[in-house]
């Protein structure tokens, strides 16, 4: 069985990923049902720093200058931390990992794509907890113009960039 794929259709571009439901059901499936409720479609990445990550994903974010983005959460709160000991993923250039407060089962709806390799944020690095659950696999020059995006003084675009729609294409 492959892994779920979802087309990013960004302001700037498309981004194809899989999703690793196979080592991530938790998280990738979190992922996947909001993606089909359309959750994502029309929120605004709220978050770019050229050299590390963008992040994606809050509620609040439809209004791209809103003072909130950044801190909501999906309809149906939190999940569970999901650290499986077969899924040690690191979160190197181009994979998609779960944004959370820092403390633990804070994870939601927000995501980050990493830009670099940031093993630092390993969930099993001491001190954090941030799973990766994707890898773009087409589309890295539209994360590439993402992140060169100027920015203002919060990171968030200056000239705002769209999540136009997200569509998953299940497993066959």
């Amino acid at each position: 069985m492959s892994n779920p794929t979802a087309i990013l259709e960004t302001s700037l571009g498309n981004i194809t990923v899989e999703l690793f439901a196979d080592k991530m059901p938790l998280t990738a499936g979190n992922f996947v049902k909001l993606a089909k409720s359309g959750f994502y479609d029309g929120l605004h990445f709220h978050r770019v720093i050229n050299g590390f990550m963008l992040q994606f994903g809050c509620p609040h974010s439809k209004d791209p200058k809103s003072r909130h983005a950044g801190t909501g959460d999906g309809p149906d709160g939190t999940i569970k931390d999901e650290h499986p000991a077969d899924a040690k993923l690191s979160n190197e250039p181009g994979t998609l990992s779960m944004a959370n407060t820092g403390d633990p089962n804070t994870g939601s709806c927000q995501f980050f794509v990493n830009t670099v390799h940031n093993a630092y944020l390993d969930w099993f690095t001491p001190g954090s907890k941030h799973p990766v659950f994707g890898k773009v696999v087409s589309g890295m020059d539209v994360v590439t113009k993402i992140e060169k995006t100027p920015t203002d003084g919060d990171d968030r675009p200056r000239t705002p960039v769209k999540m136009v729609r997200v569509t998953v294409q299940e497993a066959v």
